[in-house]
């Protein structure tokens, strides 16, 4: 009978195993806490997609507007290039014109003059 332990030895015995498992039960909810929850992890991946998305359009426009802005530069660029050959033909035109007409016409009358 020796062997078999007393009560007090099993109450200890129950005591300790009652501490290890109430420490273990501890540490699990320790580590349920630490885990995400399915729902905060679809919302929060939902809220990234809006970001994504919301930077997507600004990409998007930023892109736009700059591409606006180089279509505009090459306008205005063509806009110039035509008045600078408007402006070419408007001083043949008003200057060099009347000058070569008024030399034609000296040239002709000292020619009807002379002979």
């Amino acid at each position: 009978m020796a062997e078999e332990p007393s009560n007090g030895e099993l109450a200890r015995r129950l005591d300790a195993g009652f501490g290890d498992l109430k420490e273990d039960v501890r540490d699990l909810a320790k580590r349920l806490d630490s885990k995400v929850d399915t729902g905060t992890l679809a919302l929060q991946q939902q809220a990234q997609d809006e970001r994504h998305a919301a930077l997507a359009g600004e990409v998007r426009s930023i892109r736009d507007a700059r591409q606006k802005e180089a279509e505009d530069r090459q306008l205005e660029v063509r806009t110039r290039e035509t008045q600078r050959a408007a402006d070419r033909r408007l001083l043949l035109t008003a200057l060099v014109a009347p000058v070569l007409l008024l030399l034609l016409q000296v040239y002709l009358s000292t020619k009807g003059a002379g002979g």
